[in-house]
C-alpha cells in the first residue's frame, strides 16, 4: 500500500486540502492497512483541525472502508485506489477499481452467509453512489463526521 500525503506541503495548516489517498495492491494486509489510514485520518482531522469527529463516526468509516476494499480487490483485476477526504461534515470514502460492472445491492436474507458488504455500507452511510469511469468504477460512501445530541447520525432522521 502506497499513502499519499493528506495536505500540500507549502500551504498553511487552514488552507490544507483534507484528503489522503492511497493506492492498494492486494499484497494481504490491504484492508488492515486500509481501516488503519482511516481512523489515523480522522484522528489528524481532529488534531490538527479542531473539526468534531464521534467515536461512532471513526467507527463507521473503518467498516466503510474495509467492505468497500474488501470488494474491490476481491472482484477487481489490479491495483484499488482509496481516497479520504472530508466535505463539510461528512468524510466522503471513495474506492476506485478497474472493473466498470456496478455493485448491486441484494435483498436482505438472513440465512444467506456473506455477501453483506454493500448492504451494511448502505444502511450506515449518509450517501452512496456508484459510477463507472473511463477506466472502472467509483464507489464513494458519505459518513456523517458528528452524532447529533439526540443520538441519530447528523444528516439522517432517527429510526
Amino acid at each position: 500500500m502506497e499513502a499519499v500525503p493528506w495536505g500540500e506541503d507549502d500551504a498553511a495548516p487552514h488552507e490544507r486540502i483534507m484528503q489522503t489517498t492511497a493506492t492498494l495492491d492486494g499484497d494481504g494486509t490491504d484492508i488492515a492497512h486500509a481501516r488503519h489510514l482511516a481512523a489515523g485520518f480522522l484522528a489528524r482531522v481532529r488534531a490538527e483541525r479542531g473539526l468534531p469527529v464521534s467515536q461512532r463516526a471513526v467507527d463507521l468509516t473503518r467498516l466503510v472502508v474495509s467492505e468497500l476494499v474488501t470488494n474491490a480487490l476481491k472482484y477487481a483485476p489490479g491495483l484499488v485506489v482509496l481516497d479520504l477526504r472530508i466535505a463539510g461534515d461528512v468524510v466522503e470514502v471513495v474506492v476506485w477499481d478497474s472493473d466498470p460492472v456496478l455493485p448491486i445491492a441484494r435483498a436482505a436474507d438472513a440465512g444467506r452467509v456473506g455477501q453483506h458488504g454493500l448492504e451494511i455500507v448502505m444502511a450506515v452511510a449518509q450517501g452512496f453512489e456508484a459510477q463507472r469511469e473511463p477506466v472502472g468504477k467509483r464507489i464513494t460512501a458519505r459518513i456523517a463526521l458528528m452524532d447529533d445530541p439526540g443520538g441519530a447520525v447528523t444528516g439522517r432522521p432517527p429510526r
